[in-house]
């Protein structure tokens, strides 16, 4: 690495809480139908407009232990936490190796997992411009060889047959639930977020890919005590998205790592 790219590659670590602040808005917001760029920050709990202070990433958290200091109200910890995490994955991608060519796109990826990973939590939601954005990086990602023979492994036409067989196999998988239980049992949105998490994994990784997201997703009930309910909805949903991007972000890190066969 050359004195040249050691600048851009120190701006993204600079940028990552910043960009995590953004991140939370887009994962807030976007499932709620707000506007996300020209609405100002405010506080949910009183409604006041909140100023540069209020908005300094990871410090204005901490500094003011985690309360709005309008009205006192607390300000949900995610928040900070999605800061953080942004600023982990800019880590992640710099540790990977390779210049600002190769760094920018894992980090784009990583994040826009981030937003939507969130987004799933929270709302149960995976907005269709996040899972768009991830769907055009990827394929970008894959055409332009940025990840430094990474994502070399599938070229595009492998990478839209991934995405085919990922969404496709979702989408069976949702309509024969439904015939045969007569509910819903795999959000559309899960659907859609197959074609980006297909087109990266490829058909040959595919398979690994789901095996993680199910495996996290039972882990996630497991731990969060989700119990079935009486009533017509019987059962706790979970955010299998969510799930399905931590997997995809674990498949990345193991093919940064060299650890799956080329």
């Amino acid at each position: 690495m050359g004195r040249d790219d050691l600048l851009p590659l120190l701006l993204f670590l600079l940028l990552a809480p910043a960009v995590g602040s953004f991140l939370g808005v887009l994962a807030d917001r976007l499932a709620r139908g707000e506007d996300v760029l020209r609405q100002p920050s405010a506080c949910r709990s009183c409604g006041r407009r909140l100023g540069g202070l209020d908005l300094l990433p990871l410090v204005s958290f901490l500094a003011s232990r985690g309360r709005c200091r309008h009205c006192g109200a607390r300000i949900p910890p995610w928040l900070f936490y999605i800061e953080l995490l942004a600023l982990g994955a800019a880590v992640l991608a710099l540790a990977a190796g390779g210049g600002p060519g190769a760094v920018l796109p894992a980090c784009l990826f990583l994040w826009l997992l981030l937003a939507l990973g969130v987004s799933d939590i929270l709302w149960l939601r995976l907005p269709d411009v996040l899972t768009a954005c991830l769907f055009l990086l990827v394929l970008g990602w894959i055409w332009l060889d940025a990840g430094g023979g990474d994502m070399a492994r599938y070229d595009l036409g492998w990478a839209l047959l991934g995405a085919a067989l990922g969404s496709g196999s979702f989408l069976m998988i949702r309509i024969g639930y439904r015939a045969l239980r007569g509910r819903e049992g795999l959000g559309l949105g899960d659907v859609k977020l197959m074609a980006p998490l297909g087109a990266f994994a490829g058909p040959l990784d595919l398979p690994l890919l789901v095996l993680i997201g199910a495996l996290l997703a039972l882990l996630g009930g497991l731990l969060s005590g989700a119990k079935p309910r009486r009533g017509p909805l019987r059962f706790q949903a979970l955010p299998f998205g969510t799930a399905l991007c931590a997997a995809a972000a674990l498949l990345w890190g193991l093919r940064a790592a060299h650890l799956l066969p080329v």
